[in-house]
């Protein structure tokens, strides 16, 4: 599971023009992208580990400054542009593996105790943002649990 996570002071969600979710002051907006060898464990991993990082101004993570969290879910994540110029996306896991999957990373989220903003999961997506700093970070579960054993 990978949380591209940046630090803003605000941002909002359209889908066929209508706002699904915003935040106004500072908070994350989160680009969630699933692979096909996630689990349920992952995450709640990711979203634990995202939820009490110090990203926010003054080191504070999300918990520390009440602030909220935007997730947008974002297959492309997992794209691999190694070969040719098409991008292949055989490891971005098909919908019906993603979707409970991002639904449990938000759910973990608010579970943590952070207010929670969403796009829609598989839609067609406008995303604003005012980046501050500008500051992003990429959270990989690979990198939190070490290699994968197969």
């Amino acid at each position: 599971m990978r949380a591209v996570c940046q630090r803003a002071r605000s941002a909002s969600v359209t889908v066929a023009g209508e706002v699904v979710g915003a935040f106004e002051g500072e908070g994350l907006v989160i680009l969630l992208g699933v692979s096909t060898e996630d689990t349920a464990a992952e995450a709640v991993q990711v979203a634990r580990k995202v939820a009490g990082l110090r990203l926010l101004d003054a080191e504070h993570s999300l918990l520390d400054a009440g602030a909220p969290a935007l997730v947008v879910s974002q297959f492309t994540l997992y794209g691999d542009v190694r070969k040719g110029r098409r991008p292949s996306w055989s490891k971005a896991a098909r919908g019906d593996q993603a979707e409970p999957l991002y639904e449990r990373f938000m759910a973990e989220l608010e579970a943590e105790g952070v207010r929670v903003e969403r796009g829609v999961f598989g839609a067609t997506m406008d995303v604003s943002l005012t980046n501050s700093g500008p500051f992003t970070l990429i959270v990989d579960s690979d990198e939190l649990s070490g290699p994968r054993r197969g």
